[in-house]
């Protein structure tokens, strides 16, 4: 079976193919256009194929039809031609099924008002500009030619139907800029064709045996475009709404134009709109085969900490810190892992340690980046590059660095390839192609961008121009001359990305090689991360890919290319990541699987799919848009379904692809607040490149070395070491969920101020109170009791109730020391003064009780809320007062 048609040949492929005599565009407009060539290479074509043909014609000779001065879709033509389809149908059965008779009705009342001549001129005339298939390629045709074609019965109803068809569409005020280019005007103009036609529908309009759902026929069809008068789309899905139970099967081919429509209207879009609205993560619609299959975490993983590092730009920079020529990985200094390890640092990701695909290379270069590197998720195969020291280089690096407990982290690209990867060369058909481009507009004739003997490589030409995104590139098999047509890598989101080749999961060997790659990669990593994730679970390989009719839309062309969802379940029978998992926890359980996944599938890929750790953007993005309301939802709903959820986010505040940290969220107080959720929520906290040092510079996945000559921020790395690394030291503190405590915080009128993000932690007597105010503003917060009114904060600092009793705690961030009633907090709770961006760490609690001195009441009375350096110097100081004044 052919997975790129999992069908069989194309013939048999759920979409609609054109016969030609289906009068679908006239004999003047397909010379006009150019198009004999397209319609004599075979006696069928698919509709979109031809309407993307007329599309290319018209844009390479625009004076054509200087009339039309809007831009035109080919997906709007074929949506026309795809209503006209239902429209048959629907005359079919309504003229030819229930009212045999009507041809005859028809033209005797037609003769009796007009003229049999009349009649006999409109069927030539409608054949001289629609003529049949076996007189398309005729210079000219003769009356008794198409004399003998009339003369057959089912002909004349044939040519009957067209008529009412040819008014529907040109009569539909969507169509209004295709008319002319299709030919259909001439049911609007003067002559033959107009007036013959323009009796036929008031004939229709005025039987009323000839109606559908009590409305009449002509009536009835004229719906959509009544509906929605400009907008072919809106009319599809009026279509599919209310019809669909008329059409039965043929239901699909308008899902598909509409999928079609989708494709072109998004890949429009795309790179103009940015990203999205960020979204709460919910688990109300949780299936019940998203079941619950955690993996057990070993005791290391829990409190990982890691430190993403970009590695040719990393040793660049070295070089320039040491002062000596380091390229290898075996050459990074001790003194730097030391300093690594010195600040809590147990995890280290090199990013882009594999061999790159030169072609990657050669296209950057072609855009002027002569210094650039491939992109690090380009790449030839799973070997380390030589140029970084290759698989030796990384032994030594990693024996040196879990001298010092750090374990290195590595990526897989499971989705895709490089362009001229080693499977590219060897194994073709492991890859989602056609044998013949999806848009008759791409051309190829750029460079070979393969340093093969065996194989050429064309990326699309109007890449090197940026005037357009192709989805696919062009191999060329030196030997056989066999050509295919690859898709790149992409996830439906942005443009593809074009130095990449789309791997096809449908086929049982490609998810085998990939496994052995994985484990390969579980041999000399610890820690894997997975790129895009999230394109390989069943439900979003299947969008992208093999959709449905009427789920696709999300990567050009591949509307044209539906399956069932039980012939893809079939051919992916299980979740791939799922397969991984088991197969990593039976032959390598020492090795921690970190998932980048985002379209709310967080808790899906740790829950069910049983990564242990995954991605949460929501973090970054919530908490810089300062979206503090859908922040706390997000927390609180993981926590109501599940908390083991909570504990496997890998929180970050910049990764690879995003502007850098202090680009988003500055030097200041929102970036050390930030910064300490980061350090102190359950989780994997991951820190970017460069992002301790306070560089602004965003790192391209090909760069060599930095653009921008910076240099590292020793205030704000000082701060880092006072504030962030100690929190960092006690990851244990913060990495769990069974004591987590997330809090309301409730203002002056007692109403939740969800810009507030409280929460406590602990692990036997160590407690630490978190507490961070997401705002540039003065605000006043009580803290009570936790979300859900389960816990309050008294009975997590275990305090008692009494008079005489204070507790004493200090903030880790101003070192001060506070004293509150406990009677006070437990009625009433904590009380914060919150400064614009505040940000506290409340640890050291102790509980005391008052002596007879009243030393803890009149140290209260005396602070007044306020902090002080050491309550218990105060107290002395106090004693030694009264003592010194007795003695007095």
């Amino acid at each position: 079976m052919n997975l790129n048609n999992p069908n069989g040949n194309s013939s048999q492929k759920r979409k609609e193919i054109l016969d030609i005599n289906e009068f679908i565009i006239s004999k003047k407009s397909i010379d006009k256009l150019g198009l004999n060539y397209v319609l004599d290479e075979k006696n069928s074509i698919e509709y979109i194929n031809l309407a993307r043909n007329v599309l290319k014609n018209l844009y390479e000779k625009p004076d054509l039809y200087p009339e039309v001065d809007n831009p035109i879709y080919a997906s709007d033509l074929n949506a026309i031609w795809i209503m006209k389809k239902v429209y048959s149908k629907l005359i079919d059965n309504t003229i030819i099924s229930k009212e045999e008779s009507f041809l005859d009705k028809f033209t005797d009342w037609y003769s009796k008002n007009t003229s049999s001549k009349d009649l006999e001129n409109f069927y030539l005339d409608f054949l001289s500009e629609f003529p049949p298939q076996e007189f398309q390629k005729a210079e000219q045709i003769s009356k008794s030619q198409l004399q003998k074609y009339i003369d057959l019965s089912d002909n004349k109803k044939r040519l009957l139907e067209e008529g009412i068809l040819l008014w529907l569409i040109s009569n539909n005020p969507a169509t209004y800029l295709y008319k002319n280019i299709l030919g259909y005007n001439i049911v609007n103009e003067k002559g033959i064709i107009s007036k013959f036609v323009s009796e036929l529908i008031r004939y229709i309009e005025n039987d009323s045996n000839l109606s559908i759902e009590n409305q009449n026929l002509i009536n009835f069809l004229s719906t959509p475009s009544r509906t929605s008068l400009t907008n072919i789309k809106t009319q599809l899905e009026f279509i599919i709404d209310h019809w669909s139970h008329l059409l039965g099967s043929d239901i699909n081919e308008v899902l598909i134009a509409l999928d079609i429509l989708n494709e072109e209207e998004k890949s429009l879009k795309m790179g103009g709109l940015g990203p999205g609205p960020t979204q709460i993560l919910d688990f109300s619609g949780v299936s019940d085969v998203e079941y619950e299959g955690f993996s057990t975490d070993l005791d290391w993983m829990p409190n990982v900490l890691l430190l993403a590092k970009t590695a040719y730009v990393w040793l660049y920079q070295l070089s320039k810190k040491y002062n000596q020529n380091i390229t290898r990985l075996d050459q990074i200094p001790n003194e730097e892992l030391d300093e690594i390890a010195e600040r809590g640092f147990n995890a280290l990701w090199l990013i882009g340690v594999w061999e790159r695909s030169e072609a990657s290379k050669k296209i950057k270069h072609s855009f002027g980046s002569i210094h650039a590197v491939a992109s690090a998720y380009s790449l030839f195969d799973y070997i380390i590059a030589n140029d970084l020291g290759g698989e030796k280089g990384l032994r030594n690096l990693k024996y040196r660095a879990m001298q010092r407990g750090i374990r290195l982290a590595g990526d897989m690209v499971p989705n895709h390839t490089g362009i001229d990867s080693r499977w590219v060369r060897e194994h073709p058909d492991w890859f989602i192609s056609l044998d013949s481009s999806p848009y008759p507009a791409y051309s190829f004739n750029g460079q070979n961008l393969s340093s093969s003997l065996d194989i050429e490589v064309y990326i699309e030409d109007h890449y090197y121009s940026k005037s357009d995104a192709a989805v696919v590139f062009k191999r060329v098999d030196k030997h056989t001359g066999g050509v295919k047509y690859i898709y790149h890598g992409n996830d439906g989101t942005s443009m593809p990305w074009n130095d990449t080749a789309q791997l096809n999961y449908l086929k049982s060997e490609v998810r085998e090689a990939i496994i052995n790659n994985i484990l390969r990669v579980a041999d000399m990593f610890p820690i894997i991360r997975f790129d895009a994730a999230m394109t390989l679970t069943r439900r979003n390989f299947q969008r992208l890919w093999f959709p449905e009719s009427g789920s696709g839309g999300a990567i050009p062309s591949r509307s044209e290319n539906t399956i069932s969802t039980s012939e893809f379940n079939s051919l992916m029978p299980n979740e791939f990541w799922r397969e991984v998992v088991d197969i990593i926890r039976s032959e390598r359980p020492n090795t921690l699987l970190l998932a980048e996944a985002f379209w709310l599938l967080e808790g899906y890929f740790v829950r069910t799919l049983g990564m242990h750790r995954v991605y949460n953007s929501a973090f970054m993005n919530m908490l810089k848009n300062e979206e503090n309301e859908k922040f706390r939802a997000t927390i609180i709903n993981t926590l109501e379904f599940s908390p083991e959820i909570l504990k496997r986010f890998v929180n970050f505040m910049n990764n690879p692809d995003e502007e850098t940290a202090v680009t988003q969220f500055g030097k200041g107080d929102k970036y050390f607040g930030i910064c300490i959720l980061l350090s102190t929520l359950p989780g994997l906290p991951m820190f970017g490149h460069g992002q301790i040092e306070g560089l602004n510079e965003k790192y391209g996945m090909e760069f060599r070395q930095p653009f921008q000559e910076e240099t590292p921020d020793g205030p704000f790395i000082d701060y880092h070491n006072r504030i962030i690394f100690p929190l960092l030291r006690k990851r244990y503190l913060y990495s769990e969920v069974k004591n987590f405590v997330f809090y309301n915080v409730y203002d002056q009128f007692n109403t939740v101020n969800n810009d507030v993000i409280a929460y406590s932690n602990s692990i036997g007597e160590e407690k630490s109170l978190i507490v961070y105010f997401n705002k540039f503003e003065d605000s006043v917060g009580r803290i009570k009791n936790s979300w859900n009114n389960e816990k309050s904060l008294a009975s997590v600092i275990n305090i008692n109730q009494g008079k005489s009793n204070y507790i004493i705690f200090k903030d880790q961030i101003t070192n001060l020391e506070y004293i509150r009633k406990n009677n006070d907090l437990i009625d009433n709770g904590l009380t914060i003064l919150m400064k614009p961006y505040g940000h506290h760490v409340f640890t050291a609690f102790y509980e005391v009780t008052d002596n007879e001195n009243n030393d803890y009441k009149e140290i209260f009375i005396e602070l007044n809320g306020k902090g002080t350096e050491s309550i218990e110097k105060l107290k002395e100081k106090r004693n030694k007062n009264i003592k010194d004044e007795k003695s007095t």
